[in-house]
Parts: structure tokens; C-alpha cells; sequence
């Protein structure tokens, strides 16, 4: 039997060369190349600032740049040679980032600091483009804004433990002509305000510990999916005069309460200005955010729904009525018990309110009416059959009613749902590799972190394009 000899085309072999090589990409580069589109997310005022005439031609294209450092934050290299050596020692990546040579670690920095309101660009689009993917994966947690603070610690050296050690001893020689002192606030008083080698970094008082950072809030959607970055700079106080900053304290819990519930407004403002086009019904924060202005700002002109703050031990001793406990359920004259929640009253013409009834309230058939309340308290408070009924109205206290009962199973549900923006900020600084980073320079910290909120909103993208919602916030699990 004569086999029958198809004879190839040069077309035809490249088409299987190529097929070859595009099989044997490693999957996240094949995964950003068939998913992420570039164009769209580089503003073109990047390009135009980035190729204007410099008197000589570009070396490394725009795109190869940021395509490098992304995939720094997704492998997590710390040290900006790392990533160059493997560059230097892997055709596939240089391929994908465009690289005909690698570029010198101080190409990368200088990149990062010439370009950074560009970066920020870049990240502001993400937010745009992932906002209908994460509405789409959870309607409830894609409508929900969570705002917490956060330092990014530098490389100086007042960070180093030794330092703080010396201070400690000075703090102890206090301690013994005065045996009331507290050491740790003694030491917080001969502290600098600011590091000696950069006065951008500040002295912060973060998760219990005292250190040099730069410090940001931080704004996430109830998915922990990261919509809006501030950094605490001298920028953002000239374009925020009604900040007063005052002297520092004795107390560095009471100085950082402060200080964080001063900058929730100036963000969401700022938020709203980037992206007018969004809105959230629900605002989650924790006890540093609990006052009179901040409810009435969230339920009024940012026009949240619900603000889920937990109260302040600043503001307890302070009783609106001695019938309500602390989360504003009313109380029973006699015994003191919590009365129990009725129902929400109100209509087109009436205001809204809460309707609570003696716990020992249920309810029995009548000929009049069908069926109505009986209170079968021991002990009743009043001589109506139907028992002791409060209305409530919302209104009229928003901070003991922010559009959401305190204590209720709703509330505990949702405050439940504030520590996704703890993970976030904790993915930025230890999986993305922010706070490992040995430097100082306060715009290179900046693009670092701006950078890596790109990488999260990137992984939305991709998780949301292959189908596997539920990885959003893990890259290396996407591509493993």
C-alpha cells in the first residue's frame, strides 16, 4: 500500500512553529496576553508623557515596563536584581514583557518616580473596568465600602529595634524619679515626629507598636477588592486645609483614633471626585470613625444607606435616655430587660421607625381584629393588655440608628464582613511584597503600593475571565 506524502508550505510550518512556542507559554503570560488588554488600560497621556522627544529615542517600550514590575509583585521579589536577573535568564519573560535588553535597577525606580500620577492613572481605570465584575460576583458586598488605615513602613534607620531600645532605656531612667510614668507613653514623648533621613515618614502607632511610616487609608468594596488609595502626605493636606493637625499627646491610641477619624471625609470625597459614576449603599469602619459629623456626612451627602460603625469608648458616657441601653434598644422600666423588635413602621407620609414590644409579647386570635399583641409579663410595666409598645425614630439619632439596628443579627452580620479589608491590606504588604521592600524614598513606596493594588484589581480580571470568581484575590493560585 503507497502512503500518500503531503508536502508543507512555508506558511504551514510557521503556523506549527508558532503553535509550538504559543503551547509552551508559561500560563500566566499566556492567560495576561489573552485577557488584559493594554490599550485600554494605559491611558494615553501615559504614552504621550512617556515617548515625547526626550533628544533621543526610547530603549524600552512603555508597556515592557509595566508588564515587569507587575509580574514582580506576582512572584513576590522583594529586590528590584531579582527580578533583573531572572529577566536576564528567562526568553519567555522577556519576551512577554517586550525587553530586546534588560534594563539596570535604576531604570526601574526612575521609572516609578518620574511617572507615578501615571501609575495612579492606570490603577484609577482598573477600579472602573472591575467595579460591574464585582457587583456581578456579589450584588450585597459589591455595594459596600470598607475604610481602614494603614503604615507603610521604611526603610530607616529609627525603624531599626535598636533605636527603640535605646529609647526604652532612656524612658526607664524617667520611670524611677517618677514611678508613676508609663515607660511606653514616656518613650512615645522622646520619639521624633519624623525619620532623619527622609521627613515624609512619619511616627506611627501601628498594630500596637510604634514605627516610621508612610501613612495611607485605604478604601475596599465588602469583597476586600481594594477602590481607592490615599497616601497622608503634605499633597493631601494642602488640598485638605480643614484637617487641623494638633500638637501629639501623651496617649498614642488617642492621637491615632483622632487621627484616622479626621481623613474618613477628605478620602470619600476624593473617592467621589475620581469616580462620580459609583455609588455604595452601605459604609463599614471601625470605633474610630463613631461621631455626630461622620453619621450625618455618610447618611446625608455621600449618601450611604447604613453606616455599620461600632460606638466609641470615647463617647459611652454620654446617655441619650436612661430606658435605651447602648445600642439604643429601649429598656423595661421594672427589670431593666431589652424590649424586643417588632417590626420597621412608616409610609408615604409618615417618617420611618422602629417598633419594639415587651419580650413577653405574642400574639392570639381576636373577633375584631383577627389577631393581636397580649403581653403575658408577671410584672407589666403598663395596664394596656396589648403590653408595652416604643417606636423609635431613626432620625432623629443617627448615630444610635445609622440606617441599621446596633445588636441586631443583621448588624453582627455585617460588621463580621469589615476584616476583608484587613486581608487586602495584608495581601499588599506580605503576599505582594510592599512592606519587604528596602527603601525609603517616599514616591518609590508610593508606586509600589499603587502598583500592587493593580496586580489585585489585574487578578479580578483574570479570575473573572476564566471563570474562577472565587480566586479573585489569589493570582498564584491562578496560575498554579
Amino acid at each position: 500500500m503507497q502512503n500518500k506524502c503531503e508536502q508543507m508550505s512555508l506558511f504551514d510550518i510557521y503556523r506549527s512553529v508558532a503553535a509550538s512556542m504559543e503551547d509552551d507559554k508559561p500560563k500566566l503570560f499566556r492567560l495576561l496576553d489573552e485577557h488584559i488588554d493594554w490599550d485600554t488600560i494605559v491611558p494615553a497621556r501615559f504614552y504621550m508623557a512617556f515617548y515625547r522627544n526626550t533628544g533621543r529615542p526610547r530603549k524600552y517600550p512603555l508597556e515592557a515596563f509595566l508588564k515587569c514590575l507587575v509580574l514582580q509583585k506576582i512572584f513576590g521579589y522583594v529586590n528590584d536584581s531579582v527580578l533583573l536577573v531572572t529577566l536576564r535568564h528567562s526568553r519567555e519573560m522577556r519576551k512577554f514583557c517586550g525587553f530586546q535588553k534588560v534594563p539596570d535597577a535604576a531604570k526601574l525606580t526612575r521609572f516609578k518616580q518620574d511617572f507615578l500620577p501615571y501609575i495612579i492613572e492606570v490603577f484609577e481605570q482598573l477600579v472602573e473596568l472591575t467595579e460591574p465584575i464585582c457587583r456581578e460576583m456579589d450584588a450585597e458586598l459589591g455595594d459596600s465600602l470598607i475604610y481602614d488605615t494603614t503604615g507603610v513602613e521604611s526603610c530607616v534607620a529609627e525603624n531599626n529595634p535598636k533605636y527603640f531600645s535605646s529609647k526604652f532605656r532612656q524612658a526607664k531612667s524617667l520611670v524611677k524619679l517618677n514611678p508613676a510614668t508609663d515607660p511606653y507613653r514616656a518613650v512615645y514623648g522622646l520619639l521624633p515626629d519624623c525619620a532623619t533621613a527622609n521627613p515624609a515618614v512619619k511616627l506611627q502607632y501601628i498594630n500596637g507598636h510604634f514605627c516610621y511610616a508612610l501613612k495611607a487609608g485605604i478604601l475596599t468594596n465588602g469583597l476586600g477588592i481594594v477602590r481607592h488609595i490615599a497616601f497622608f502626605d503634605d499633597d493631601f493636606k494642602k488640598a485638605h486645609p480643614e484637617i487641623q493637625i494638633g500638637k501629639r499627646t501623651s496617649n498614642p491610641d488617642a492621637d491615632k483614633e483622632l487621627a484616622d477619624s479626621k481623613t474618613l471625609l477628605p478620602v470619600l470625597r476624593d473617592f467621589n471626585n475620581a469616580h462620580p459614576s459609583l455609588h455604595y449603599t452601605t459604609f463599614l469602619g471601625d470605633a474610630a470613625f463613631d461621631s455626630y459629623n461622620t453619621y450625618r456626612a455618610l447618611l446625608g451627602g455621600h449618601g450611604f444607606s447604613r453606616a455599620v460603625i461600632p460606638m466609641s469608648r470615647r463617647h459611652s458616657a454620654t446617655r441619650h435616655d436612661p430606658l435605651l441601653d447602648d445600642s439604643g434598644i429601649p429598656l423595661c422600666p421594672h427589670d431593666g430587660v431589652r424590649l424586643k423588635f417588632h417590626s420597621v413602621c412608616g409610609g408615604k407620609n409618615r417618617s420611618k421607625r422602629f417598633k419594639f414590644v415587651c419580650p413577653k409579647t405574642s400574639y392570639v386570635i381576636t373577633s375584631v381584629h383577627g389577631r393581636s399583641l397580649r403581653c403575658n409579663c408577671e410584672n407589666p410595666c403598663t395596664t394596656s393588655k396589648y403590653g408595652r409598645c416604643v417606636y423609635i425614630y431613626p432620625d432623629a439619632d443617627k448615630r444610635l440608628y445609622p440606617g441599621i439596628l446596633r445588636g441586631s443579627p443583621e448588624w453582627d452580620a455585617w460588621y463580621a464582613r469589615r476584616t476583608a479589608i484587613e486581608r487586602s491590606i495584608g495581601s499588599f504588604k506580605y503576599v505582594l511584597g510592599v512592606e519587604q521592600r528596602r527603601t525609603f524614598n517616599a514616591i518609590t513606596t508610593k508606586a509600589d503600593v499603587f502598583l500592587a493594588g493593580i496586580v489585585q484589581l489585574l487578578s479580578v480580571i483574570l479570575a473573572n475571565a476564566i471563570h474562577e470568581q472565587r480566586l479573585f484575590r489569589r493570582i498564584r493560585r491562578l496560575i498554579a
